[in-house]
């Protein structure tokens, strides 16, 4: 993490207003809240809606700051301890960040997309830790705020950086890549997830390929082939710099000869090395578009196809991911709680369709949210999409999900199909229902809190 003396803290600020005696003052590390502070870090004061981080500086200094930051706006400093002056903390600490980067040898992999950027975060981490030193965004740091703070923790030696670039609206993955300046920058797709902010998926398309904006000169795009909104704009743009594309269709640079779903993970091929089958332990024809887009980027890097297969074989996906767990009872779920959009509820169906050798195969699905003027209609499509010869329950929890209930109910015998407002009573039925030799998938968006229901059943 970065560690350097006061004067040239205040340097790459742009800031003022430190006492010449604090100049040889070393901090390390970089904080925005003072109930994780750690010693000698320097703590920046943010400022929101309800909130102003300034309130506590005198208590990141209990806590053993070594220095803060202090917005020139705000009134009443405290005295006698070693403060920079600034125009703007945010601005400052991303201006801090971004000076960091520049000082560093580090490649900077930049991801984003409607789905799957964290998956394909943690899958590119893993390919190429085989060969460098490797950091990457750690929870869901993929903000304005989150990003400065990832790179300020990479160490002075790291040679590669994998960080998630996350938006709710425009220009906002353009300051990003620009605080960044990735050497690859990859959109994994393009979906529903912020139609309620950005109106339509072409204008999520145009967000999405802000990513680019920062991009170096000698770096890489690598983007979802097969989506007609990147492909148009991307032959408009005329970019640069090289560009790789990934896929289901034969057209891409990357693309699967095969995929077969075992009862352990996913085993599949690509075309650039027909002869090596790959294995991924976690299930869905999606991750296999997650994993063409890392491996992409690898073998761009020099990643060899040996330590490819070996760091798939082995990878470690964030939770709630298509996540397998047991039951008590021997029961086999899929927690895939962490988030939802119409484009992943539908690839994480598809999965349950496809998945032999169970008695029972039950779907919980709760609201997708943030989908704006169409909700209800995204949430009747997915019911449209459901057949008694592919699944054999679908429960649904929260006020838009019973819209999926509702389209699919006369599809379905009768019973088969219910619409819950009370989780717990979901759960229990649930527990009542499901067997050792039976399948539960859940999913749902982050706000549903789905995995509640999972932990009633372990």
């Amino acid at each position: 993490m970065i560690t350097r003396t006061l004067r040239t803290i205040q340097e790459m600020v742009n800031g003022y207003g430190l006492d010449e005696s604090f100049y040889d003052v070393t901090i390390t590390g970089v904080s925005t809240d003072t109930r994780t502070i750690q010693p000698s870090n320097l703590y920046i004061p943010l400022k929101g809606a309800s909130f102003n981080g300034h309130a506590f500086v005198v208590e990141a200094f209990a806590k053993g700051a070594s220095a803060a930051l202090w917005s020139e706006s705000e009134p009443n400093p405290p005295e006698n301890v070693p403060l920079i002056f600034v125009d703007d903390t945010l601005q400052a600490l991303q201006r801090l960040a971004h000076r960091y980067r520049k000082q560093l040898a580090v490649k900077v992999i930049g991801i984003t997309g409607s789905n799957g950027k964290t998956t394909t975060k943690d899958m590119l981490f893993s390919l190429l830790a085989t060969t460098y030193k490797v950091q990457k965004t750690e929870g869901n740091l993929n903000n304005h705020i989150g990003l400065p703070l990832t790179l300020l923790r990479l160490k002075e030696d790291t040679e590669m950086a994998v960080v998630e670039m996350g938006m709710s609206g425009f220009g906002e993955i353009e300051r990003l890549s620009h605080i960044a300046e990735p050497d690859a920058a990859v959109i994994t797709n393009i979906g529903e997830s912020h139609l309620q902010e950005l109106g339509s998926r072409d204008g999520i398309a145009r967000a999405k390929l802000e990513i680019i904006s920062g991009l170096q000169a000698n770096g890489v795009f690598v983007y979802h082939g097969d989506e007609p909104l990147l492909q148009t704009k991307i032959q408009q743009m005329k970019l640069p710099f090289h560009t790789i594309t990934f896929g289901h269709e034969a057209g891409n640079d990357y693309y699967p000869l095969s995929i077969s779903l075992e009862s352990d993970g996913t085993v599949f091929t690509v075309n650039q090395e027909p002869e090596q089958p790959l294995f991924l332990p976690v299930l869905g024809k999606h991750h296999v578009h997650n994993a063409l887009a890392a491996i992409s980027v690898a073998r761009f890097f020099g990643v060899n196809w040996e330590a490819i297969k070996t760091a798939l074989a082995q990878l470690q996906i964030t939770r709630m991911r298509m996540e397998i767990v047991k039951g008590k009872n021997g029961v086999t779920i899929i927690n895939d709680a962490y988030n939802a959009s119409p484009t992943s509820m539908k690839a994480a169906l598809e999965l349950l369709f496809e998945l032999t050798g169970y008695d029972k195969k039950i779907a919980v699905l709760g609201d997708m949210l943030e989908l704006g003027r169409q909700e209800i209609e995204f949430h009747r499509q997915i019911g449209e999409m459901l057949r008694p010869e592919k699944i054999d329950y679908v429960w649904t929890y929260g006020k838009l999900a019973s819209e999926i209930a509702l389209a699919a109910q006369d599809l379905f015998p009768e019973g088969r199909v219910r619409a819950y407002d009370d989780k717990q009573a979901l759960a229990n039925d649930l527990r009542s229902l499901a067997a050792e030799n039976d399948v539960i998938l859940v999913k749902g968006s982050r706000g549903m809190k789905l995995e509640e229901i999972i932990h009633e059943l372990q």
